[in-house]
């Protein structure tokens, strides 16, 4: 597999930032876009949220490791490793277990989902061009698209394939649409800094083992680009009046601010005096876009190395073709 060159510089000047999960939470409910994204309240951890981290931290890491070597044992051996090291990076979490037996009861529920994970394809018989993929783009209007991509494939053919892993069940028909926004976000992102579109968007649910395919076109993906560039601008009248409506739904039950929604009768804290810029990322997406800009230097400096190597080995071999060209007839 081929890397994907994503590195064409940001020139534009950047007015507003977003990512697929902040441009839904503003879908959602617009409060819950300000509490998060605005505001900034802290989010308790959940056992499923951090489930998912740990699994996808899993999915990642099986890749540093040789292809026969692959395996679901293998898979299942790094699951504890991946949680101390959440653990260690946000100490919050160590508080969602009780005991020993809780947590190990929980890294069985994460191994079945690794278990998902096998039965819908076969890591030894890939190499991921790119894994946890920082993306990003301004558009010509300002607004920069970010986000991180579990996972990218690229045939020899230079087609590529967004995959993204999903710890929860395939959505239903009706709501294969919201499923996709996320990936369609990707593919315009990848679009605009490529100039190719990706051939295939897939998504892996490994709750219940089903696999969502969308082939995008360009038309999908100017009508995403609409639809974004819309999205702003309504956040960005939102925030003039500093007026996000609350948009009660099913989902409030797992929201962690209801205490301060209207909706349950609450009441916003005092809208603040500045908003955050664009550059500042959100509190648990900081330590992804570190480790994403640090993989990103990493492959920068592997690809000098191996360019200079190779214009070595190039000149090398040229060596005898200019002596050769140099010697006199005869």
């Amino acid at each position: 597999m081929t890397a994907v060159d994503l590195a064409a510089p940001v020139e534009l000047p950047v007015l507003g930032s977003l990512s697929p999960s902040r441009a839904g939470d503003f879908m959602t409910c617009p409060l819950l876009f300000r509490f998060r994204t605005i505001d900034r309240l802290p989010q308790a951890p959940s056992s499923a949220a951090t489930r998912g981290t740990v699994v996808h931290g899993v999915l990642e890491r099986l890749f540093d490791l040789p292809a026969a070597g692959r395996t679901l044992a293998a898979a299942a051996d790094l699951l504890r490793p991946e949680w101390e090291r959440l653990r260690e990076e946000q100490p919050e979490v160590g508080g969602l277990f009780a005991d020993e037996a809780e947590l190990q009861t929980w890294l069985t529920s994460a191994e079945k989902l690794l278990e998902g994970y096998f039965t819908l394809e076969d890591p030894t018989r890939l190499e991921p061009a790119e894994r946890e993929r920082l993306v990003q783009v301004v558009l010509p209007g300002g607004l920069r698209l970010r986000g991180i991509v579990d996972r990218l494939d690229v045939a020899p053919s230079g087609d590529v394939r967004v995959v993204d892993y999903k710890t929860g069940r395939a959505p239903g028909e009706m709501f294969e649409g919201k499923a996709l926004f996320q990936m369609k976000f990707y593919a315009l992102v990848l679009w605009r800094t490529t100039g190719r579109v990706p051939r295939l968007l897939q998504l892996m649910y490994l709750g219940d083992r089903e696999v969502l395919r969308y082939v995008p076109d360009e038309s999908d993906l100017l009508a995403t680009e609409r639809k974004l560039l819309a999205l702003w601008e309504a956040i960005e009248r939102a925030t003039q009046l500093k007026q996000f409506a609350p948009r009660p739904s099913k989902l409030c039950s797992w929201c962690d601010h209801q205490a301060l929604c209207p909706s349950f009768g609450g009441t916003p804290p005092p809208f603040p005096d500045v908003v955050p810029g664009p550059d500042v990322p959100l509190p648990h997406q900081a330590a992804a876009v570190e480790a994403a800009a640090a993989r990103e230097a990493a492959a920068a400096r592997e690809a000098a190395a191996a360019g200079d190597a190779a214009a070595r080995e190039a000149a090398g071999a040229l060596e005898p073709a200019a002596a050769r060209a140099a010697a006199p007839e005869g």
